[in-house]
Parts: C-alpha cells; sequence; structure tokens
C-alpha cells in the first residue's frame, strides 16, 4: 500500500480510563483496547524495519 502523503510529525499516545488514544496529523483520533493498540505497534516496527531495509524511506 502505498501512502498518498507521509506525514513527518509523530502521532500523541495516551493511556485513558483502560483505553489507548492515538492522535495523529490532520485530526485523527483512534481508540483501541490495550491488546489492540499492543499488536499495532508490533506491526509498526515490523513495517519500520521493512522500510528501513528497503532504502525507500518517504521525505514526509
Amino acid at each position: 500500500m502505498d501512502p498518498v502523503a507521509a506525514h513527518c510529525q509523530a502521532s500523541d499516545v495516551i493511556a485513558e480510563e483502560g483505553s489507548i488514544i492515538i492522535e495523529g496529523p490532520d485530526g485523527v483520533a483512534v481508540t483501541m483496547s490495550p491488546d489492540a493498540a499492543e499488536e499495532t505497534a508490533h506491526r509498526l516496527l515490523r513495517a519500520v524495519s521493512e522500510v528501513r531495509a528497503s532504502g525507500k524511506i518517504s521525505d514526509g
């Protein structure tokens, strides 16, 4: 999947009332259970590793 535009600003992540809230650029907000957030974190790290290994890093 090729993104239309990559953001260079990291999302904010907070724990609140048993949920994880991710607030990103352009008003994006996602609330996840701890299990879903943990799996998402693993998937993000795997994707980052793949992109870095490919050498095709977006300027964002």
